[in-house]
């Protein structure tokens, strides 16, 4: 579903990632784990096509990314990417409900497929009670939520998630990590996560290590 071949990423006379090689099946978990200054982000970037390797092949859904520019590319992730980070990334001036149908706008779904959409997943992710809230009045387990439910609204192929559990408590953050799988089983999404929650980690499909630049155990 989605392939990486030879990617390499330099940033000024630093050579983060040395030629990386990595596969997603569909409905697949994968976490990626490995030393701070791995390269862990960097690669979980490049295959979100929020940055762009110097050489290298990045494929999905039989599309060559890294010819796709401009507003195509623009359209494709929105419509086929979502993305988690360890900041929620909530604006403050809207609801969590305005916050989870966001890309949906951008999409262009209408009113009433967005309200449908994102009350689905409100229930599903169990935050329906608190979508007329604005984020600062959610609780950091809560505006996770919501970050995830956003990352969901269009129904992505794939889920790239940055340390999504890092500022959250351990109960919450075993939460999270359970609502992936869950969510994973019933929406069918593939998930990338880079983690150092060795719990998460180990309750991936596939665990792929990073080390200076390369992946070591695939």
């Amino acid at each position: 579903m989605l392939i990486a071949k030879g990617i390499h990423k330099s940033y000024g006379s630093l050579h983060v990632l040395k030629g990386v090689d990595l596969e997603i099946s569909e409905s697949e978990i994968v976490s990626i784990v490995g030393s701070s200054g791995a390269g862990k982000s960097t690669l979980l970037h490049i295959l979100g096509t929020l940055d762009q390797p110097e050489r290298g092949e990045l494929r999905m859904q039989d599309k060559d990314l890294l010819k796709l520019k401009g507003d195509r590319l623009a359209d494709f992730r929105n419509q086929q990417i979502g993305f988690i980070f360890q900041f929620h990334n909530l604006l403050p001036e809207f609801t969590a409900q305005e916050n989870i149908q966001i890309p949906g706008y951008i999409k262009g779904l209408t009113p009433a497929e967005l309200q449908k959409k994102s009350g689905e997943l409100a229930e599903i992710l169990g935050i329906s009670h608190r979508l007329d809230h604005k984020p600062s009045t959610l609780s950091g387990g809560e505006q996770q939520r919501v970050a995830v439910a956003r990352a969901l609204i269009n129904n992505p192929a794939v889920v790239f998630a940055d340390e999504p559990s890092g500022n959250l408590d351990t109960v919450n953050a075993r939460s999270l990590h359970e609502l992936f799988f869950r969510l994973r089983d019933e929406l069918r999404q593939a998930f990338v996560i880079v983690t150092h929650n060795e719990e998460l980690a180990g309750m991936a499909d596939r665990q792929v290590v990073m080390q200076d630049g390369l992946i070591v155990a695939n």
